[in-house]
């Protein structure tokens, strides 16, 4: 091949340019690969080319294969998987490099080789090449492989051109020094370009993970929420790409891209993360009177001593000759009836299962004036803590317990905030600090109207209220059916819980039901009377002055100011300016 003009020596400089621009700005991993490949075909009149990855285990893998003239277009973005046994780097009874394959030879010696008929040379094993070319009719003949080495001068990779075609003639050539150079100025950005896409992909995958691990070990932390931080991302991806696709005008502007995406993502696996610091005898509290353990049994405890006290007192009466024993039996017996009755009525009134009425309260506190002895002295039946945990009208927990559970959302935002996020993930702390706000701003932390937040943000709340709903790993409650489960929904929208357009487009796309038919049981899919959720209209409601919107914002409620106390903040890290994670 005669030396290049002036005119291809033009070429390949633009080329190197042009190349070296996409290297530099692909993101997406396969067209980097096959960007590499067909580029450096064109530089040197390559007919075909394969691109290899190294393995943890130390094989060539078949990446990217190209063959103009039998139109061969394998692996990368075709989805077209290589049929090829990968080849090993050493050998796997000495340990000692292959050096007789030509690929793993330029990666061992880490050289470009070139070959300019590999019928005729006696150096390297082309008997895999030769029974593809019987195969297909083919004549590979001349030779270029080159090793890509990242900047630790790591071999990640191998480049290999074959059949240069002389640009005039278009017979077969070997490739000469000119495209050999060329070919290595391109592996070189090729294999620092490809290790940065590798080193940001390993990043993203650890970050990933870790933030998986950790959601693991707050659903592992509590019996009464496992999975919940598994399957909300479920829920919340389904969603939003419900509301990518949708047409209607409400949302018809709405899209986001696939960064914004893997953002969302994150947000949705972090959106508890601050249950990691919740007291888990506040987080698992079953009954009322459910602390390090259920105070239930103190109390049965304290009741066999009224029983005792009341045998042992018809005994003296008997000894002093003031009863008779049947008397004494009989008083004993009713004594004892009465306590059942007590113990029956205080532990029905401790698994908070239903609502407690005003006559429960007030007998709550005729039982605590009861006393028993203890070391010398008379002491009440109940403590005023324990009366206080057994009065609460709703649930198992009391106001200063559920402001601490509630308080999980003040952990989640001081700990997301207090991260260095790069610029891509920076709307994270919002899109999972938001979940327990409301359309009337009667939610919680901040209290603001959940109407100022980005829809990706209100989408998260519907997610997290539909899991609560419908978890059938809860020891505490069954899961509910479909329709119990949306309809109490759809009084959330009635009531401004729940932003009432992403709720009808949530029943309008059928988000529920394929998630139903994924995670639920069979017994709790049934109808859902979709016309009646979708014609529920929100009541109206006074929003806050402009003034009180924006200070809470920034702010978290009064209830929850000593929860901001209490939060976890790592200890900070000075970031070089130039290191910077965010643009400008």
């Amino acid at each position: 091949m005669a030396s290049p003009s002036l005119e291809e020596k033009l070429r390949r400089l633009e080329l190197l340019h042009r190349v070296g621009l996409s290297l530099s700005t692909e993101k997406n991993r396969e067209r980097l690969l096959e960007t590499i490949l067909v580029e450096a075909k064109e530089a040197c009149h390559a007919d075909g080319g394969t691109l290899y990855l190294r393995t943890a285990d130390d094989h060539l893998r078949f990446a990217i294969m190209r063959s103009d003239s039998l139109g061969i277009r394998l692996g990368g973005t075709t989805g077209k998987p290589i049929d090829l046994p990968s080849i090993p780097m050493f050998d796997a009874e000495t340990g000692l490099p292959n050096h007789g394959n030509v690929a793993s030879y330029a990666a061992s010696l880490k050289r470009s080789i070139n070959v300019g008929d590999a019928y005729d040379t006696q150096t390297f094993d082309f008997t895999g090449t030769k029974r593809f070319d019987a195969h297909h009719g083919y004549h590979s003949e001349s030779f270029l492989t080159i090793p890509l080495l990242n900047h630790e001068d790591w071999v990640i990779g191998v480049l290999q051109l074959i059949n240069a075609r002389d640009p005039e003639t278009g017979r077969i050539v070997q490739f000469s020094e000119e495209d050999q150079h060329l070919a290595e100025s391109l592996a070189a950005q090729a294999g620092i370009a490809l290790h940065n896409h590798v080193l940001l992909e390993e990043q993203r995958i650890l970050l990933e993970r870790f933030i998986k691990v950790l959601a693991a070990a707050i659903d592992a932390k509590s019996p009464y929420t496992g999975g919940h931080c598994e399957r909300v991302p479920v829920i919340a991806e389904m969603l939003i790409g419900a509301l990518c696709e949708d047409s209607s005008e409400t949302f018809a502007d709405f899209d986001m891209t696939e960064e914004e995406r893997y953002e969302f993502r994150i947000a949705a696996w972090l959106h508890d993360c601050g249950k990691v610091v919740t007291p888990p005898h506040v987080m698992d509290k079953a009954t009322k009177l459910e602390a390090i353990h259920d105070r239930i049994h103190m109390v049965r405890d304290r009741i066999e001593i009224l029983r005792r006290d009341a045998e042992l007192e018809a005994a003296r009466k008997v000894m002093a000759g003031q009863l008779s024993w049947q008397q004494a039996s009989t008083m004993a017996k009713e004594k004892s009836a009465e306590l059942d009755d007590i113990l029956t009525f205080l532990e029905r009134v401790n698994m908070g299962s239903e609502d407690l009425a005003d006559s429960d309260v007030q007998r709550i506190q005729q039982i605590a004036e009861l006393q028993y002895r203890k070391g010398g002295e008379w002491v009440p039946l109940l403590t005023a803590d324990e009366v206080s945990n057994l009065s609460v009208r709703r649930g198992t927990l009391t106001e200063s317990e559920r402001i601490v559970i509630n308080g999980h959302m003040v952990q989640t935002i001081s700990m997301l905030e207090s991260l260095p996020f790069p610029r891509m993930l920076k709307r994270v702390p919002e899109y999972a600090g938001g979940h327990h706000e409301r359309m009337d701003a009667k939610g919680y932390p901040r209290g603001i109207h959940a109407g100022t937040m980005s829809l990706p943000a209100r989408v998260m709340a519907v997610a997290d209220v539909f899991e609560a709903l419908t978890a059938r790993d809860r020891p505490y409650k069954r899961g509910k059916p479909l329709s119990e489960a949306m309809r109490i929904m759809g009084q959330m929208k009635k009531n401004n819980h729940l932003d009432p357009d992403i709720f009808d487009l949530f029943v309008r796309a059928g988000v529920y039901r394929v998630y139903a038919q994924r995670f639920l049981s069979p017994e709790q899919i049934d109808e859902v009377d979709e016309q009646a959720l979708l014609s529920i209209v929100p009541r109206p409601f006074d929003c806050l002055p402009t003034h009180e919107q924006e200070m809470r914002k920034n702010t978290f409620l009064p209830e929850y100011e000593d929860q901001r106390h209490r939060s976890v903040h790592p200890p900070p890290v000075t970031v070089p300016s130039e290191w910077s994670f965010h643009s400008k």
